[in-house]
């Protein structure tokens, strides 16, 4: 079976990887000449809602899944009348704008930091008005890895800011103080099966993710499990959706969610009985999930940059090394690092090793 994939960058690279043993193939349909899922899978160049490529698609594969939700929405309607596109069209849709995303999360009863549309400056003096500084102002659509963001202090701010974001259609959030940030990827099949894996802390660098922690027996595993399990159902989702959590004491704030396999989930390629990027293709072919248990401790760090001395971090022991082969540039991830070891203690000291190397 060949299941095509709108997007042709490291996370389809993983899916096709955790899908060969599977016995399945691969299409990507992908703009740029170097994807890094090219080498693993058939590549279709062209832009993701170029009709005649997309038609080209349809015709090569039986399913098609999407690695990332800046895919246009009028892509996968037009796949989605002649093949299956799971995660399906109303995810991708609630996802790609933060404004319906957190009004569903609203809607379900699951808690968010204040926030408030924002159309012009105008709306945008509004909002300050009713959330009050600090705050961060977020373009509603094609934001990612701290782009289309800007944190205002003071009213002189206002002015920068909205010219920064392009004076695009945004949200004003409160800036909240949480004491830490956790994800939660979870899992829905086509048969309405569900899992969920253990929650991640997660720290960021110039707003990207650099470090993801497996947690064991958190706390806030049940309530994140709870709302992961309100917005898969309710949006009928199927495949893996990744939801990024802020915890202040006993609250959990839904920040956004993504409905993809997910940076803070990659720890799961060592570290669990079953990696994210395996289950999302088990979900969206209907077979039975696997299991979604942590077998160590374990944790993820992204390579940001520039490449590591592969010989240096192989030569540590319980690591395992992940190159993209994509081309170093400033804040491009290239790669990632697993740690898997047997206790708590053990992990933090192979991390502060690695912190050095890289």
């Amino acid at each position: 079976m060949k299941i095509g994939i709108l997007g042709g960058g490291q996370l389809a690279r993983m899916l096709a990887l955790a899908g060969y043993p599977l016995g399945l193939g691969f299409v990507v349909l992908e703009p740029a000449a170097d994807a890094c899922a090219a080498p693993l899978a058939g590549h279709i160049q062209a832009a993701y809602d170029d009709p005649d490529a997309l038609q080209q698609l349809a015709a090569k594969v039986e399913l098609v899944t999407y690695e990332f939700e800046s895919v246009p929405a009028a892509a996968v309607e037009q796949l989605g009348a002649s093949l299956p596109v799971y995660p399906p069209a109303n995810s991708l849709a609630m996802a790609r704008d933060r404004s319906h995303e957190k009004n569903l999360f609203r809607e379900l009863g699951i808690e968010t930091a204040p926030f408030f549309e924002v159309h012009d400056l105008q709306t945008l003096r509004l909002a300050v008005e009713q959330i009050g500084f600090p705050a961060v102002l977020k373009t509603r659509t094609l934001g990612y890895d701290g782009k289309g963001q800007q944190v205002l202090r003071a009213g002189d701010d206002l002015q920068v800011a909205w010219e920064t974001i392009g004076q695009a259609p945004a949200i004003l959030e409160g800036l909240i103080g949480f004491e830490r940030e956790v994800s939660l990827i979870a899992v829905r099949s086509v048969s309405g099966e569900l899992a969920f894996y253990p929650l991640a802390e997660n720290h960021h660098e110039n707003g990207i993710l650099r470090l993801s922690t497996c947690l064991h027996d958190d706390p806030m595993q049940a309530r994140a499990e709870n709302y992961a399990q309100r917005l898969l159902e309710n949006l009928n989702h199927v495949g893996v959706l990744a939801i990024e959590f802020f915890q202040i004491g006993s609250h959990l704030l839904a920040n956004e969610m993504a409905p993809r396999v997910h940076n803070s989930g990659h720890w799961t390629i060592e570290g669990a009985e079953t990696s994210q990027f395996e289950n999302h293709l088990r979900a969206i072919l209907g077979l039975p999930l696997g299991g979604t248990a942590a077998v160590k401790h374990v944790a993820m760090i992204n390579l940001i940059g520039e490449l590591p001395d592969a010989s240096a971090i192989l030569g540590l022991k319980n690591t395992h090394l992940h190159l993209y082969g994509k081309a170093p540039r400033i804040e491009r991830k290239i790669g990632h690092i697993t740690v898997r070891e047997t206790s708590e203690q053990a992990l933090q000291e192979r991390l502060l090793q690695l912190k050095n190397l890289i």
